[in-house]
């Protein structure tokens, strides 16, 4: 496979590496940027952080989990090259006043994830550091580095790097590079076997962890028709490859609780990665996404070569592992439906922060005049997939919206499940959870105090 990209403000051009190969060994191990870390090797301590420019984007990401072929037609920044010439970058300067670095081992990757907050302007400190993990100085310090550089100017080399991306010859093109939805449809009825990469979060696992050799993998960023959010009468139709984080934002004003749920989906680094087709085409049981689209109503649409089909999403997950995707089939878009929907998202994790939750619930009750008019329940980590809870609706239905409703459906939901116990929870504390969500439900659709950090807690 041969690639082209800026690093550092310089063009690399690569020919036959390695789709397997990680940003984060090539940038070690070739070019001698060792300033880069290598921590966790999987994504969660952020030490391996650098900064990817797009004409669209920047992104802090993982450079451990993101494969060298993921950065064609892109510019990145490590942390030797944030400064501007021998000057540091500001972020830099005020690590240094704040004394925000003690044995500074994961200090490049604070850096970088704060270089590019400090571009998008987001001063949500506490969000977009949570993927960088410290053992040494207990973080305050470093937040107010943050802080303290939030609003000075964007570094030079910014506008410089997009000028370059404009310009360069992307001359090779390939298959497996697919540019758009009917290049991948025209690739997998040609090679069905091929794997697909997406923001590849849990695929490079399989690399760095596994040890596996995927093969053939086409990566599919330069799709940009599957990362499109579009509002029609109806319904939202969301691409396959809308990140997670740009779903995250979208949702802020449509669907608030879901939004805020997403905010502990994982690091911003991994949110700026993962993508929703990607979430729901792995099908995992404790997957976040997949029991809040169940619950507002979402339909799939797969598409294979010209052919495509809708089906409801709840319908896609066949049992644990397996999903309804047919030979050379792929997940094209995720159509949600306009329906005023009142959607309450709650996840059950052992850390606050990008940990894989125990339990998630999420409720889409309809009252109207006091009585439940309409219920979708669905939840995730109680079966193994994400499942509605069927009885727990018909029991609900016709019934006055207060609290002893909800008592005379415990049986039906304890009916619902048969959760089990694994290293995250015991199936007796599931279902306990699973009826503290729906209560917490309740209480919160009555303006009660439900936590005491703020939604989701």
């Amino acid at each position: 496979m041969n690639i082209s990209f800026l690093l550092n403000g310089e063009t690399v051009a690569l020919t036959e590496i390695s789709a397997t190969t990680s940003f984060l060994d090539w940038l070690r191990e070739t070019r001698g940027l060792t300033g880069t870390k290598e921590g966790c090797n999987e994504g969660d301590c952020g030490a391996c952080t650098v900064v990817v420019i797009t004409p669209e984007a920047v992104q802090a990401l993982n450079a451990c989990i993101l494969l060298l072929p993921q950065l064609h037609g892109k510019a990145v920044r490590t942390v030797e090259a944030l400064g501007q010439g021998v000057a540091l970058h500001p972020v830099q300067s005020a690590m240094i006043d704040a004394h925000g670095s003690q044995c500074g081992f994961c200090t490049p990757g604070f850096i970088a994830s704060m270089a590019a907050a400090q571009i998008n302007q987001d001063e949500d400190h506490a969000t977009t550091l949570a993927g960088n993990l410290c053992r040494c100085t207990g973080y305050a310090p470093i937040l107010r580095a943050a802080e303290a550089s939030a609003r000075l100017p964007q570094p030079d080399w910014l506008r410089g790097d997009r000028q370059k991306l404009a310009t360069m010859d992307l001359q090779h093109e390939q298959a497996y590079l697919p540019s758009s939805s009917d290049a991948l449809a025209s690739l997998l009825l040609a090679a069905p076997e091929t794997v697909l990469v997406a923001g590849a979060t849990d695929l490079a696992l399989w690399i760095t962890k596994d040890l596996r050799n995927p093969a053939p993998l086409a990566f599919l960023h330069q799709a940009k028709d599957l990362a499109q959010i579009e509002e029609n009468d109806d319904h939202t139709r969301i691409g396959a490859m809308v990140s997670i984080e740009a779903l995250r934002l979208w949702a802020q004003t449509p669907l608030p609780h879901y939004s805020e749920m997403l905010r502990r989906y994982g690091s911003t680094q991994v949110r700026m990665a993962a993508t929703l087709g990607g979430n729901i085409a792995n099908g995992s049981p404790i997957g976040d996404n997949a029991p809040a689209l169940i619950a507002l109503g979402a339909k799939l649409v797969l598409r294979r070569g010209a052919n495509r089909r809708e089906i409801d999403l709840e319908t896609f997950f066949l049992s644990y592992g397996k999903q309804d995707l047919q030979k050379a089939e792929f997940v094209e878009a995720i159509l949600l439906p306009k329906l005023g929907a009142s959607l309450y998202c709650y996840k059950l994790s052992k850390r606050f922060d990008q940990d894989i939750s125990a339990v998630c619930g999420c409720f889409n009750i309809g009252i109207k005049e006091g009585y439940v008019d309409s219920a979708r329940i669905c939840f995730g980590g109680m079966a193994g997939t994400p499942q509605r809870a069927h009885k727990t609706e018909a029991a609900l239905l016709g019934q006055p919206w207060q609290e002893s409703s909800l008592e005379t459906c415990r049986a039906a939901l304890t009916a619902d499940f048969q959760p089990l116990s694994d290293m995250r929870a015991s199936a007796a504390y599931r279902q306990d959870a699973a009826y503290g969500l729906l209560l917490r439900c309740y209480l919160e659709s009555q303006g009660r105090a439900v936590n005491l950090r703020g939604v989701n807690a």
